[in-house]
């Protein structure tokens, strides 16, 4: 299964209308992932993508698609904090797979 895929899974998309638009989140989620990870750009195209990594691939994509009017964050902008929260939980699933440099 591919990342779109998994995206779509995630967001419950059956659709494919959006798939160019969530193809660039999911890019630009990879990119935030290898900086954060201090990977160079495009590292998880020839290197394995961690289970761990995936997993905040799809939320921060997915957050970036639901929350792409400007709002919070979409399905859980239950409160304030929602959006915060996603950053916090992509944050420490990327965490478990950084290169730490001294």
């Amino acid at each position: 299964m591919t990342l779109l895929e998994k995206v779509k899974a995630n967001l419950i998309l059956e659709h494919s209308a959006d798939d160019e638009l969530l193809e660039m989140y999911i890019t630009a989620s990879t990119r935030y992932a290898e900086s954060y990870q201090h990977f160079p750009e495009n590292h998880y195209i020839e290197a394995v993508m961690p289970a761990t990594t995936e997993q905040a691939i799809i939320m921060l994509s997915s957050h970036f698609y639901e929350s792409r009017d400007g709002s919070t964050g979409g399905f859980f902008s239950d409160n304030v904090q929602a959006g915060q929260q996603v950053w916090n939980t992509v944050n420490l699933l990327l965490r478990l797979d950084r290169d730490w440099k001294v």
